[in-house]
């Protein structure tokens, strides 16, 4: 009888513990929304696109057609807009006022996330996973990286953009006593050199390209930019990596 009533017992601290812990979870995960959302509103970022769609030709061309595709930090679908077309996608972001604006303008399939913690999907489930705009917001870039290349099928696409942290207008703004980092959702930053290590850690068939940026104000970068000087003045950097 007493070990009953001690399993009893036992159970009932488990159960409360673990209604607890997810109650937290929840509020942790509101509380990221609310610091989001703001940062969303008081930059006005909702229908804004970072480089200004120039990112989107090259990951049309990746992703194909009749593709299985997950957004990850798709936000109110701006990015999302210029590969959903004949293609299954999922977007995930921890804004739902955005999320409800990408299936509204969309019609896609959505779920509210925090990707530090949360990653629901099976092995094996997606053609292609797009991460755009959200490593540099992540706190296990590594840990994110290995559940990216199991979720993906074999021969899938991991596509991704990060800001070229370490270009050379930054660079100078560091040497000046500057800020160069203005965004204070950001968490960690890249270089040329680190996101392609990193990557290649994971990947096969790592191929990044210069996005935006100018190396005089008569001479933009673009894909054709050669990679030393793409380190030094693209504005984003843009990954395709392949299982």
């Amino acid at each position: 009888m007493q070990n009953a009533k001690r399993q009893g017992v036992s159970y009932f601290c488990v159960l409360r513990f673990a209604l607890e812990y997810d109650t937290f979870l929840f509020m942790q995960k509101s509380a990221l929304e609310d610091i989001y959302r703001s940062h969303h509103v008081r930059g006005d970022r909702y229908g804004y696109l970072y480089c200004h769609g120039a990112r989107i030709p090259h990951i049309r061309e990746w992703i194909g057609v009749g593709k299985r595709v997950l957004d990850l930090g798709c936000r109110d679908g701006m990015l999302t807009a210029g590969f959903v077309q004949d293609n299954e996608v999922v977007g995930v972001d921890i804004d739902r006022r955005a999320l409800e604006m990408a299936e509204n303008r969309l019609g896609i399939e959505t779920a509210w996330l925090d990707l530090n913690f949360e990653w629901p999907w099976t092995d094996e489930s997606f053609d292609c996973i797009v991460a755009c705009e959200i490593v540099e917001h992540l706190f296990f870039f590594e840990d994110f990286l290995q559940k990216v290349h199991r979720t993906l099928k074999d021969g899938g696409v991991f596509i991704g953009s990060v800001p070229n942290a370490f270009r050379l207008r930054n660079r100078w703004k560091f040497l000046w006593g500057q800020e160069y980092e203005t965004d204070p959702t950001h968490v960690r930053q890249f270089s040329y050199d680190k996101l392609e290590r990193a990557l290649n850690e994971h990947f096969t068939e790592v191929e990044i390209i210069p996005i935006e940026g100018k190396i005089l104000p008569f001479w933009p970068v673009n894909s054709n930019t050669p990679k030393q000087v793409g380190k030094l003045f693209a504005k984003d950097l843009l990954w395709k990596a392949v299982k």
